[in-house]
């Protein structure tokens, strides 16, 4: 019977995605969990497999074309040339494992229909040893709902002990790892790789080594050439990853027979990659991994994949685009002692991107779009201190390394900066506070949950250090590199990312003076801080009177909502905050 294939929600706050490439063409054969098409949406692109195995006889929504979540994007169908339904049969039961590829060579018409709809079907087979337990997905977040597993970390029939990773899941908001909760074999996968599952429902089974005979039921699903059902179900079992990459599946699968069946179908789909130019050779890679490997002038045929049957993950570019730039500054600091003049002569390497034309992508569009609605929602106002952080850049100095030692982390210039804006924020809340005009309210905070920019492979990402006001130079210090390496190894949690009243925003990292920072709704208000440089100044001796000195000197810029912070507010906060750090008294702060 006809499979629709409907728009995912890929997000809570997602109610629409865009069809970007069709990657089956109507007349063309699938697989039960080949992907099908890719959707891209203001959070994540991605791609959609297909929910069984037939024809594709109808798309629906063609691309460029944007559908909502729930509404029909295609039809399958049965494959043609009298399977009898057999075919509806194979897609359930290639979803299911391997037993029910038994009953539909039976070829009895309607029990395919009932098991397809019947998810729980598997747990026949994992209740054999009658001592198996369910792995479910977690809450990853307190908005996330739903889950996609991107990667299993282990295969049924492998042991797993406690806490050991066991798969990779992905969510609109972070990727992360899933450990098992149990020590034993795993003995069924319900969930395969590229499919979405909701909150609480059941991804593998893990219990006693008794029931790992399961991948048992591939060599049984072989004596039946003439059941097209077969191939389906070795394609994905347990996982749809074997269908990417077809030499690491026929290497599993002994007879001749199967090998040549599966040599007429399945094949296809590894060649549609070679559109991509330079990835002939890759096998199939998903477009986050093609855009990747393009935006850090990665070559796919050279790297060697991690994933399933080999294919090529995200990490798996970062990895080597991090070994090329390596092996590109391996030779300079040898060269450097030799040649120090030559440092001044080297120019920036041009982007491979010049003279080029690219679709606007849908994350960048939403992103432009809200920039844009809270720059027009607020009167948005900047204004800028001039701070001398001589004394803080002296005792900085003076006991970085003890502090390091102390506290595991280095001592930048940002903690000082965060601990006066936090200490001024409980001074003057209204710098902390939220407006809304429609209901006539501003809301005060009870707590300083302090934003702090982070710039990473992936863009500007903003994680917070909640209850801010409660740590001190120290435990700000540690939260601010704890966030920033989670958030660039993209380890950090849905909830970290959620929740600030205020933002902290590092302009000076790169050596920018100041900027005047976008105000991120619904907040009120945003600190920049640029670099720290030296430079003389005019200051008053107690002896000499004014002098010109070399000071260590930064400017800080607040930006803010005019509708609800007066400059004057602006002004004394601002002021607050430099006679903190003029002051430099932090040695209390510093064990001294």
């Amino acid at each position: 019977m006809p499979v629709s294939v409907t728009m995912p929600r890929l997000g809570e706050s997602v109610t629409e995605g865009t069809v970007t490439r069709w990657l089956k063409q109507e007349g063309d054969t699938v697989e039960v969990d080949e992907p099908l098409l890719e959707v891209s949406t203001d959070k994540v692109d991605t791609e959609i497999p297909s929910p069984a195995a037939g024809v594709l006889t109808r798309i629906v929504v063609g691309e460029d074309e944007t559908a909502e979540v729930g509404s029909e994007l295609a039809t399958i169908g049965d494959e043609a040339s009298g399977d009898n339904g057999a075919s509806g049969g194979g897609a359930a039961e290639s979803r299911q494992s391997a037993p029910e590829p038994t009953a539909a060579a039976e070829g009895t018409g309607p029990e395919p229909a009932q098991e397809q709809s019947s998810a729980p079907a598997p747990s026949a087979e994992g209740s054999s040893s009658g001592e198996g337990s369910p792995v479910t997905m977690p809450a990853l977040g307190e908005s996330v709902t739903e889950g996609t597993v991107t990667r299993w970390l282990k295969q049924v029939g492998d042991t797993v002990e406690v806490d050991e990773p066991l798969l990779e899941v992905s969510t609109d908001k972070v990727d992360t790892e899933i450990p098992s909760p149990f020590a034993g074999t795993v003995l069924e996968i319900t969930v395969a790789e590229d499919e979405t599952a909701d909150v609480g429902a059941t991804l593998a089974v893990v219990g006693t080594a008794g029931a790992a005979a399961k991948p048992a039921p591939k060599p049984e699903a072989k004596p039946e050439p003439e059941a097209k059902p077969e191939p389906e179900a070795k394609v994905t079992e347990p996982t749809p990853g074997v269908s990417y990459n077809e030499p690491a599946a026929e290497a599993e699968s002994a007879p001749d027979p199967a090998k040549a069946e599966r040599a007429a179908t399945p094949s296809a789909p590894a060649s549609r990659p070679a559109t991509t130019g330079g990835t002939e050779n890759a096998g199939y890679v998903t477009p986050l991994v093609r855009k990747l490997a393009g935006e850090h002038g990665v070559d796919l045929t050279t790297v060697n994949g991690t994933g399933v049957g080999g294919r090529i993950r995200k990490q798996d570019v970062l990895d080597a685009a991090e070994q090329a730039r390596a092996a590109k500054a391996a030779p300079a600091p040898a060269a450097q002692p030799a040649a120090p003049a030559a440092k001044p002569a080297a120019r920036p390497t041009p982007s491979s991107k010049r003279g080029t034309t690219e679709k606007l992508p849908r994350i960048r569009t939403t992103i432009a779009k809200r920039m844009h609605e809270s720059l027009h929602e607020m009167a948005q106002l900047t204004t800028v201190v001039e701070v001398d952080v001589t004394r803080i850049a002296k005792l900085r100095a003076q006991t970085k390394d003890a502090f390091q030692q102390r506290h595991g982390v280095k001592l930048s210039f940002l903690p000082f900066f965060a601990l006066a804006a936090v200490e001024a924020l409980q001074a003057y809340p209204i710098v902390n506070a939220q407006m809304d005009l429609g209901a006539g309210k501003i809301t005060y905070p009870e707590a300083e949950h302090l934003g702090v920019a982070v710039d990473t492979e992936r863009g500007l990402m903003v994680p917070v250090i909640h209850n801010a006001g409660d740590l001190n130079l120290g435990g700000i210090a540690k939260r601010v590199a704890d966030l920033a390496e989670r958030t660039r190894t993209n380890k950090i949690s849905p909830d970290e990312l959620a929740g600030a009243t205020f933002t902290l925003t590092n302009t000076g990292s790169r050596g920018a003076l100041f900027d005047t920072p976008i105000v991120p709704s619904p907040q009120s208000a945003m600190l920049g801080t640029g670099a720290v440089v030296k430079r003389p100044v005019v200051v008053n001796d107690p002896e000499l009177g004014e002098v010109v000195a070399v000071r260590s000197m930064i400017y800080l810029a607040l930006s803010y909502d005019h509708r609800l912070i007066d400059g004057a507010d602006a002004a004394r906060f601002l002021g607050t905050v430099k006679e903190r750090l003029e002051a430099g008294n932090f040695e209390a702060e510093l064990g001294r």
